[in-house]
């Protein structure tokens, strides 16, 4: 078993992480198969991002938790720990007050690695940046099973993910021609299929109209005229909760009422979360899409 612990600083409070590492480095070396969670448990866990937190959760080391970003609203059982700490302005001064051995950050908001290291240089940075691709997902999970001495979990997890998305997409592809259209926001941003998400879809065989739009943009933000022109028999709606957007307020949308993923109803109303993350929920979308696919195909 591989361990690692990623840092931007590159300080580790020995009492708590090294503790954890050297427990996995320990049982690795053994051959052992089981988790060893006794030197992570000392660890006390600050997490600034969303999906990390869900990560964090999934593998079963939500207990390490003692604080999330006002963003952080999954699973359930983190909703005690939420506070009105910003993952976009984050204080460095709000995070130390959980006195935290570790730091979960997605983006270097605020310069906050370096703030924490001038006030406490044995805090621990990890940063899981916005992944690119699914192996990006998988390396975030392990590492962080990895730091918190669940790598086992981390790695059931990964398998389990894994055969979800399999058993979604294998073998489910759109009719030829299809086209679709991914709502961000209801201004019309959307995304390109060189995007994780777009990524995602690939698989299913569909025309994404936002490609091309413009050049170098992966997100771009569509003309409404030519939305309605290129005609998608899919919509995604990635703003029910942002936005407020849905199958009824799209079809009443002036001009829309044509578009033929109106006239058939093939408009998917997605969780904004679900869609924005790249965390274990990341299945749900795909089976989301899945069950799109497989309506069109009859």
């Amino acid at each position: 078993m591989t361990t690692s612990i990623i840092s931007i600083g590159r300080r580790v409070r020995p009492r708590a992480v090294i503790a954890a590492l050297l427990a996995a480095i320990t049982l690795s070396a053994c051959g052992s198969a089981s988790d060893d969670s006794s030197g992570g448990e000392s660890l006390r866990i600050v997490s600034l991002s969303p999906t990390a937190t869900e990560m964090l959760y999934a593998i079963g080391a939500g207990d390490l938790v003692v604080a999330v970003d006002s963003l952080s609203t999954h699973p359930a059982e983190v909703t005690p720990k939420v506070t009105k700490i910003s993952a976009y302005e984050p204080s460095a001064e709000a995070i130390i007050a959980f006195e935290p051995d570790l730091v979960v950050i997605s983006d270097d908001m605020n310069g906050i690695t370096a703030q924490l290291l001038a006030a406490d240089p044995g805090i621990e940075v990890w940063q899981g940046a916005a992944a690119k691709g699914l192996d990006d997902v998988w390396r975030q999970i392990t590492e962080l099973g990895d730091v918190t001495g669940r790598r086992d979990a981390a790695d059931e997890l990964v398998e389990s993910l894994k055969a979800r998305i399999t058993a979604a997409t294998e073998g489910v592809t759109a009719p030829a021609g299809t086209s679709y259209y991914y709502e961000l926001d209801d201004s019309l941003y959307s995304l390109t299929s060189e995007t994780f998400v777009g990524a995602l879809l690939a698989p299913f065989g569909m025309i994404n109209i936002a490609d091309g739009v413009e050049a170098g943009n992966t997100y771009p933000q569509l003309n409404a005229e030519r939305l309605v022109q290129a005609d998608p028999d899919v919509i995604f709606l990635a703003d029910t909760k942002c936005c407020g957007q849905n199958a009824a307020t799209v079809s009443a949308r002036p001009g829309w009422s044509g578009i033929s993923a109106v006239v058939s109803g093939n408009i998917v109303e997605l969780d904004d979360d679900v869609a924005s993350r790249w965390g274990p929920r990341i299945v749900e979308l795909l089976e989301a899409v899945s069950a799109a696919v497989k309506n069109l195909a009859g």
